[in-house]
């Protein structure tokens, strides 16, 4: 009953929180600081580079699938893995078992690191398969102005709009998977349109912006109670005149609403 409005960061995060309240819900995505990520300008590395946990639901292994496949066409091509969890040895196994080279685990890195690798890659993948109800990771990628391949689940599809849709792919379509990784690693042209695009539609992500949109709710919210008061001020009589002063009137109203539940 102390809620005035609810807010998800996407529409899927909107459809978990729906099955809490029949409320409305209003959409604020996250945001990042644009200033911690800059696009390098320079000549990329060979490297597809994957962040993130490695779990069943991010997908990691049909990465491995696809990458196997894109080396037979690009045997220049490296993966690097960043990040750690409990699939970890399962998929190290796995990628000596299917004998796929240039992979390499880098387990946890750290901020400074991870900027890094961003800033030195030539693709970046993010090939998660559900339970993602954002990505947080994909704006700090557009940031870096490196070309992303993302799956299509709910959340990454919320962020991946107008050009970001060329990224997204079915990750458990090895053929099609790689074929996109070839397309974005290879093709100049796209990755040069691709990666300017990104680096505008990303400031929108902005904490400057994401925070205006939060102060935009949090006044309009003000307004709406404003009304409300205003109408109980007129409607009842419990030691509310309308006729005080203002600050007499605020005060003897705050004092009601909290009497009555609405702190």
């Amino acid at each position: 009953k102390y809620i005035d409005v609810y807010t998800a960061v996407s529409s899927a995060a909107a459809e978990y929180v729906g099955g809490l309240t029949k409320e409305p819900i209003k959409i604020i995505p996250n945001g990042i600081d644009l200033t911690m990520y800059k696009e390098n300008g320079g000549k990329r590395k060979n490297t597809i580079l994957y962040i993130g946990r490695l779990e069943r639901r991010k997908g990691v292994k049909y990465l491995l699938q696809a990458y196997r496949l894109l080396k037979l066409r690009i045997p220049e091509a490296k993966l690097l893995l960043a990040g750690d969890g409990p699939d970890r040895k399962k998929l190290e196994l796995y990628v000596k078992e299917m004998h796929i080279e240039d992979v390499e685990f880098l387990g946890y890195v750290e901020e400074d690191q991870k900027k890094m690798l961003l800033n030195q890659a030539r693709v970046f993948c993010s090939p998660a398969i559900y339970g993602e109800s954002f990505g947080i990771v994909l704006l700090e990628a557009m940031a870096s102005g490196v070309p992303i391949v993302a799956g299509n689940n709910s959340g990454y599809t919320s962020v991946m709009q107008d050009r970001g849709v060329l990224s997204l792919v079915d990750p458990e379509d090895t053929q099609v998977f790689a074929n996109k990784l070839e397309l974005f690693y290879s093709d100049n042209d796209l990755r040069a349109l691709w990666s300017e695009w990104s680096t505008e539609y990303v400031k929108q992500f902005s904490y400057d912006a994401v925070g205006e949109k939060y102060l935009d709710l949090y006044k309009n919210q003000l307004k709406i109670r404003s009304l409300w008061a205003m109408k109980i001020g007129f409607v009842i009589d419990d030691g509310i005149d309308s006729t005080d002063g203002v600050q007499q009137y605020v005060k003897t109203l705050g004092n009601w609403l909290a009497q009555n539940g609405h702190e």
